[in-house]
C-alpha cells in the first residue's frame, strides 16, 4: 500500500462509499419489471437508455476533466447523480422513468474519466497496476455489501434503496470537496476537439477500446439479463442478490492477490485467459436452472473478471498521452457506456426470443474477444515501448 498518495486514497474512499450504496443498478431490472410492470423488452430498453446517457456522459466527462478540471468534474457528477437517483425512484410513468434514467446515466458516468485521470496524475507508473487493482477491489467491496442488502431492503421499500444510494453519493461529494485537490496540470494549447480527434484516430488504442466494448457487453449481462433469467427459473430477488454477493465477495477476498498471480505475464495473454473464463462462465448459464448451478457459473466468470481488471486499466494508462488523459479515458469508458445501452437493449430482445441460446451467443462473443487480444497484443506492446522511448529521450 506504500507509495500511494493521500489524494489517491481519498478518491478510493469516495468510490468505496458510493458503491456501498450502489443499490439502484443491481435491482433496476427487477424494479422496472416487477414494480413498474414493464415487459422484458421495455425493461431492457430503459436500462439501455441509461447506458446511452452514460455514453454521452463519459465523452463530456473526458473533455471536462482535461479542460475544466478533475475535481470540479467529479463534484458535478456526484452531486447531480444524487438528485437524479431520487428522481428515478419517484417517477411512475414509463416516459418519466425513461427520461430520468437517461439523465442519471449521463451524470453517473460523467465523473469516471476525471477520477481515473486524477489517479493516473498522482500515481507513478510502477504503482499503477497496484492502484487500479485496489480501485477494482473497492468497487466490488462496496458492491458485495450492496448486493447483500438489496435482497433485504427491497422487501421493505424500493424507494428506500434509491434514497440510500443518493445518500452514499452525497457522502462521496463531501470527500471529494474536502480531501481531493485539483491534479490537472494545465496545457492551454490543448483543446477538447484535438484531444478527442487524436483519440478517435489512434489505431492501437481504438482496437483495444473495441475489444473492451465486446468484453463489457458480456460483463453487462450480470446486472441486466442474469436477474431476468434467474427470475424466469423461479428464483427470487434475494437469491439473485446472493449470487451477486458471491461474485463481489470473491473479489473482496482474492483481488488483492491478482497482481502477484499474473506477475510478469504479458497483459494480452492475461486478458485472453480472462475472456476465456468469462465466455465459459456466461455460456454455461444456458445449462443451469437452480441456485447452485447459477452460483457455479458466477464463480467461473468472476475469476475471469478479476484477472481482466488490472491489466485492462493499466493498458489504457500506458496508451494515453499525458496531456489528454481525461479524453482518452472518456473514449475508453465509452465502451462500457455503449455496452450498457447495447447489452440490455439487444439482450432483452435476445433473451425473450431465443431463450437459453442467448447465453451461447455470449460464449461465442467471449471466445472471439479472447482471440482478438492474442492477435492485437503485440502491436499495443510496440506502441507502449515507443512512447517510453520518447519520454526517456
Amino acid at each position: 500500500m506504500r507509495g500511494l498518495s493521500g489524494t489517491y486514497w481519498a478518491i478510493w474512499t469516495g468510490l468505496l462509499i458510493n458503491r456501498l450504496g450502489g443499490f439502484a443498478i443491481i435491482f433496476l431490472a427487477i424494479y422496472l419489471k416487477d414494480i413498474r410492470g414493464m415487459s422484458t423488452a421495455a425493461t431492457g430498453l430503459v436500462i439501455g437508455l441509461h447506458g446511452a446517457g452514460g455514453a454521452l456522459g463519459v465523452l463530456a466527462g473526458g473533455v471536462l476533466a482535461d479542460r475544466w478540471g478533475r475535481r470540479k468534474t467529479m463534484l458535478l457528477a456526484y452531486s447531480t447523480s444524487a438528485v437524479l437517483m431520487m428522481a428515478v425512484g419517484l417517477s411512475s410513468t414509463p416516459v418519466a422513468i425513461a427520461v430520468t434514467a437517461t439523465l442519471l446515466g449521463i451524470t453517473t458516468q460523467l465523473g469516471g474519466p476525471a477520477a481515473v485521470a486524477a489517479i493516473t496524475d498522482v500515481v507513478p507508473e510502477p504503482r499503477r497496476l497496484q492502484a487500479f487493482n485496489l480501485l477494482y477491489w473497492a468497487f466490488f467491496g462496496g458492491a458485495a455489501v450492496a448486493a447483500l442488502l438489496v435482497g433485504v431492503l427491497a422487501d421493505v421499500s424500493y424507494l428506500l434503496l434509491f434514497g440510500l444510494d443518493a445518500a452514499a453519493t452525497l457522502i462521496a461529494v463531501l470527500i471529494i470537496l474536502f480531501k481531493v485537490p485539483e491534479t490537472l496540470v494545465r496545457h492551454p494549447h490543448v483543446t477538447g476537439g484535438k484531444g478527442l480527434g487524436r483519440a478517435l484516430t489512434d489505431r492501437p488504442y481504438l482496437v483495444f477500446v473495441g475489444l473492451t466494448f465486446l468484453m463489457a457487453m458480456i460483463f453487462a449481462q450480470s446486472t441486466t439479463m442474469l436477474p431476468l433469467a434467474m427470475k424466469g427459473d423461479g428464483l427470487s430477488t434475494g437469491q439473485y442478490g446472493l449470487v451477486m454477493a458471491l461474485s463481489a465477495g470473491m473479489v473482496v477476498a482474492g483481488q488483492l492477490f491478482v497482481p502477484k498471480l499474473i506477475g510478469r505475464a504479458r497483459k494480452a495473454r492475461v486478458l485472453a485467459l480472462a475472456l476465456l473464463l468469462v465466455a465459459v462462465g456466461y455460456g454455461a448459464t444456458a445449462l443451469v436452472g437452480s441456485l447452485a448451478g447459477y452460483a457455479i457459473t458466477v464463480v467461473i466468470w468472476t475469476v475471469g473478471q478479476m484477472l481482466a481488471a488490472p491489466p485492462n486499466a493499466a493498458i489504457i494508462a500506458e496508451l494515453s498521452p499525458e496531456r489528454l488523459r481525461g479524453q482518452y479515458q472518456g473514449v475508453f469508458n465509452l465502451s462500457f457506456a455503449a455496452s450498457a445501452f447495447a447489452a440490455p437493449a439487444l439482450g432483452g430482445l435476445s433473451l425473450q426470443t431465443l431463450g437459453d441460446w442467448h447465453w451461447v451467443i455470449c460464449l461465442g462473443l467471449g471466445l472471439a474477444t479472447a482471440a482478438g487480444h492474442l492477435v492485437t497484443g503485440p502491436a499495443r506492446e510496440r506502441r507502449v515501448a515507443e512512447q517510453r522511448e520518447l519520454v526517456d529521450a
